[in-house]
């Protein structure tokens, strides 16, 4: 059985709004910090990145099969609510032509890697109409 963890409604907005906790180390030698293996995550560390699922988990359980296709491609929570903002009040930013034509080129590159993943290869037959 699953535990289901209980975080408060405004940890979620703010995971939302705000973004993932992303846990990060910093390497004292090299003055960096990088992402955390999943093995190095602290107590902390996994509760945060729980609570990101959960968010997550909550956008997507609320929305229809049509929205579905506007966020599949969406990794964090907040990508996936600017999506939908976007979608239903528009945005101040006014893209260029040429962003534009690469934001739609790269979902339909997306859409297309995506269908070829749930559908099975087709065989070819021998003969030709």
């Amino acid at each position: 059985m699953h535990d289901f963890i209980m975080v408060d409604d405004s940890e979620l907005w703010d995971i939302i709004c705000d973004g993932a906790y992303v846990p990060t180390k910093v390497l004292e030698e090299l003055q960096f910090s990088m992402t955390k293996t999943s093995k190095e995550y602290t107590d902390t560390d996994r509760k945060a990145v729980e609570k990101n699922f959960c968010a997550k988990k909550i956008l997507v359980c609320g929305i229809g099969p049509e929205e579905y296709n506007r966020i599949f491609a969406c990794e964090t929570a907040k990508e996936i609510w600017e999506a939908l903002q976007t979608a239903h009040e528009g945005t101040t930013q006014e893209l260029t032509t040429e962003e534009l034509i690469g934001n739609l080129k790269t979902y339909e590159m997306k859409r297309k890697i995506d269908n070829e993943r749930r559908e099975p290869k087709k065989e070819k037959t021998g003969s030709q109409s």
